[in-house]
This record gives structure tokens, C-alpha cells and sequence, in this order.
């Protein structure tokens, strides 16, 4: 139940997305007279078709990040109104959160709890007055309360940092590259190889679609580099809201329980506090940096 939990809502984000990127065409054409298309000589347009096609994608699954992890994961919310029922541990993580909130003046995010053996937490939402922060009951049943502590910090400073906004405009940036530059050369590909006929040959959509996926490969490179740059700032944040030892003693407590199979879940992964290890080339398209680099960049701080 829960795969096709996950299916349905992946196949629910993407017909959304379909459906916002034909209105904004049909707007664009309707009220400015814009023809938007991607095959053609005309490089302004097919550069609006990019820029539409590579960003909405990734803003549309950004505004639905909180809605769809809460059903993907059948998150169990933690609210004011059942505090009395909490565990010990859940008095923590929400009594954490509530404090770096209100020290650092935004609205408290949503809390909740998804059931997973992983030890895992990550954080989602828009904006940082309309975020999710959630945890697994892996890390829960795993972790001291200092290790905890600090894991709800990192998610905190993912927010505070405004990490899934920066993340959703770098990919749109990229799509948008990626889309603009496969469609340019598949015209020309086409222009020299393809019939003479009207409209785009079998040419110009192999070219354009085996360049997209060449440059999405290359493009997801550098999302990546700067996912696991961003997992040592929240490894900083964590260390200034609640000491750099309780970090550190967190990273070392998701070592000794690395041996627990990874969540297979990849939709929320670079948001997560602990992620598969990758070695050799992988490794440069692994969302976190190695748990020990990680506590070594700690310890120097």
C-alpha cells in the first residue's frame, strides 16, 4: 500500500505540473499573443518554453512538498492540542523546535512522525513559515536525547537557511539550461539531417531527448555539489543552536546504526540527516557528504 501510496502521488504531482504549464502557455498566447514552442529558430521562445517547462516543474513539487510528504509517508502530526499524549522524546522534538522557532522568529513549522526502522529526519515546505519537520520512529527508538536534540536542530537550520527554496531555484536555473540548449541543437540537428517536412522529424527528438538526459546527468552533478555544501551548513547551524558536541555526538550515532537499511524513499532525500553511502564516482552524485567527513568539518569549526 504504501509503494502505491507513492506512485499515486508522484503520478498526481507530475499532472499537476502538465496541467499549470498548459495554462500558462494557453494565457501566454491568449493575452500577449505569445506562441510558445520549443522546435523552431526562434531562440526567445524556445528559451520561455525552457524557462516554463524546467522551473514550474520544480516549484509546483516545492508547494507541494509538505502536502505530499505528509501522505507519502503518513506522517502522524505532533500539535498543542495532543501535547499531553507526547512521549518523552516527542516532548523534546517539539519543545526543540518551538525554541529555535521563537528565538529566530518564525512561525513554528508543522511536526510530525512517520513509522520507519531507518534512524531519519528531514524537513520540507515553501517557505520558512510554512515548513515540515518530521522524523522517523527509527530515530526516535535509536537516538539519546542530545543526538536527537541535535537532529532536530539541522532540520531547523535547513529551514532557517531557506535550503528547499535555494535548492528549487538552482534545479529550475538548470532545467531550464538543460531544456534551452538539447532543443537548440536538436534544431539544428534536425535542420541538417532531418526531412524536409513540416514541423520536427524523428531526428529532432532523439537529439533533443538523448541531450536532455546527457546534460540532466551533468546538471545533477552540480545539485548535488551543492546539496552536500548545504548539509555541512546545517551541520554548523545545529553545532550554534545546540552545541557543536551533541552534533557531532549525533553523526557518530548514525554510524553505529548505518547497518539499519536506508529508507529507499529518494523524493525527501536531500533533506534528510543521513543518507546511503556512495563511494568512487557515486559519490559525486550523493546528496550528503560521508557521515566522517561530516564530523571532521565539525571538529575543526
Amino acid at each position: 500500500m504504501s509503494f502505491l501510496r507513492r506512485v499515486f502521488f508522484f503520478l498526481l504531482t507530475n499532472l499537476a505540473v502538465i496541467l499549470l504549464i498548459n495554462i500558462v502557455f494557453a494565457l501566454l498566447q491568449a493575452f500577449f499573443g505569445i506562441n510558445i514552442s520549443a522546435y523552431g529558430y526562434d531562440y526567445l521562445s524556445i528559451f520561455i518554453f525552457a524557462g516554463i517547462v524546467g522551473s514550474l516543474g520544480a516549484f509546483v513539487s516545492l508547494f507541494l512538498s509538505k502536502w505530499s510528504a505528509k501522505r507519502i509517508y503518513n506522517i502522524e502530526l505532533l500539535t498543542k492540542q495532543n501535547y499531553s499524549s507526547f512521549s518523552p522524546k516527542e516532548v523534546l522534538f517539539y519543545n526543540t523546535v518551538l525554541e529555535i522557532s521563537e528565538k529566530n522568529h518564525i512561525k513554528m513549522p508543522e511536526l510530525g512522525v512517520y513509522i520507519s526502522p531507518d534512524p531519519n529526519a528531514f524537513a520540507t515546505g515553501a517557505t520558512k513559515n510554512s515548513s515540515l519537520v518530521a522524523v522517523s520512529s527509527g530515530l526516535l527508538d535509536s537516538m539519546e536525547k542530545n543526538e536527537i536534540e541535535a537532529v532536530v536542530a539541522h532540520e531547523m537550520a535547513h529551514i532557517l537557511n531557506g535550503d528547499m527554496v535555494t535548492m528549487t531555484l538552482l534545479q529550475g536555473i538548470l532545467n531550464t539550461f538543460v531544456i534551452f540548449i538539447s532543443r537548440v541543437i536538436a534544431n539544428i540537428a534536425d535542420a541538417y539531417f532531418g526531412k524536409e517536412e513540416k514541423g520536427p522529424s524523428f531526428i529532432y527528438y532523439i537529439v533533443s531527448f538523448v541531450l536532455e538526459l546527457f546534460l540532466g546527468i551533468l546538471a545533477s552533478f552540480v545539485v548535488m555539489w551543492f546539496s552536500r555544501k548545504r548539509e555541512f551548513r546545517a551541520d554548523e547551524g545545529s553545532a550554534k543552536f545546540v552545541g557543536k558536541e551533541k552534533m557531532i555526538q549525533a553523526l557518530e550515532a548514525l554510524k553505529r546504526v548505518s547497518s539499519v537499511q536506508i529508507d529507499t524513499e529518494t523524493k525527501f532525500a536531500s533533506f534528510k540527516i543521513n543518507a546511503k553511502k556512495k563511494g568512487g564516482i557515486k559519490s559525486l552524485l550523493a546528496s550528503h557528504p560521508s557521515l566522517e567527513k561530516r564530523i571532521e568539518n565539525l571538529k575543526n569549526l
